[in-house]
């Protein structure tokens, strides 16, 4: 079985959709709060709370339902697949908390708790693979950064908690479309997934440390591709400016 691009493109799709809504709706909240003070952002870390739960949901179901269809299409009977666990208020104090410290103005906020609501999904995976033996390996979606071209050059592996930090899958990072698949035997695939091309890309980075390669990767992709990932930074602003001018005039009209 080959999981073909188009759906895998459309699952990708809908687990950035529930992890953009969740941003949106923390850029609406934020714009109602004064969160320089203690007692704002006491409120802030709340309502981030419940869209993390709120979100993560979402995309844990969406995750458990395409685990559950990947398994039916390989022919194997397994239990349904349990959605993973959603950030703990103590996660998402330490998400928002983090974020605001880094920029006082907020406008990192809000993606942090994006990812926070897709982590649950990545979580389920993870851990229903683990659940029940599976192969998984780590896909590059759009533009993909050293570190997880690093992961993707593993290749299939065995699922094992030693991928975890807890039960949480620790690599996950804010406006990143990478993520786990899965499957169920020796000779299932995703289309377009090439680990030896990655691996080639790592292996022939300068370094003998893992960190001294991806480093090394992390500048010949800066040096290549930097004015193209200097507008991504600049499309990232904009998209952050765009919510807050969008909460702004939902907040004026209420």
């Amino acid at each position: 079985m080959t999981i073909s691009d188009k759906a895998w493109s459309r699952y990708i799709k809908a687990l950035r959709q529930i992890s953009d809504r969740a941003a949106a709706d923390m850029s609406r909240y934020m714009r109602s709060v004064d969160y320089s003070t203690y007692e704002g952002r006491q409120m802030l870390i709340r309502y981030a709370y419940g869209l993390a739960t709120r979100y993560g949901e979402a995309a844990g179901s969406l995750a458990a339902e395409m685990y559950d269809a990947l398994a039916e299409l390989s022919g194997v009977v397994l239990p349904p697949a349990v959605p993973a666990a959603t950030a703990t208020m103590e996660e998402t104090a330490r998400a928002v908390v983090g974020t605001l410290n880094q920029s006082p103005d907020g406008l990192i906020t809000p993606d942090a708790i994006g990812r926070l609501a897709r982590l649950a999904g990545v979580d389920t995976t993870m851990q229903n693979a683990i659940r029940d033996g599976a192969w998984w390996a780590w896909i590059p979606r759009g533009d993909t950064c050293a570190f997880c071209i690093t992961l993707a050059s593993n290749g299939w592996q065995k699922a094992s908690r030693a991928a975890l930090k807890g039960n949480h899958a620790e690599h996950v990072h804010a406006n990143c479309d990478c993520t786990y698949a899965v499957k169920f035997d020796p000779f299932s695939d995703v289309e377009g997934y090439d680990p030896q091309k990655y691996y080639d890309m790592y292996a022939d980075s300068p370094g003998r440390s893992s960190q001294q390669k991806i480093n090394a990767l992390r500048r010949k992709f800066y040096a290549e591709n930097s004015e193209e990932i200097n507008e991504q930074k600049r499309s990232a602003y904009a998209k952050r400016q765009e919510r807050e001018s969008s909460a702004a005039e939902e907040t004026d009209v209420t």
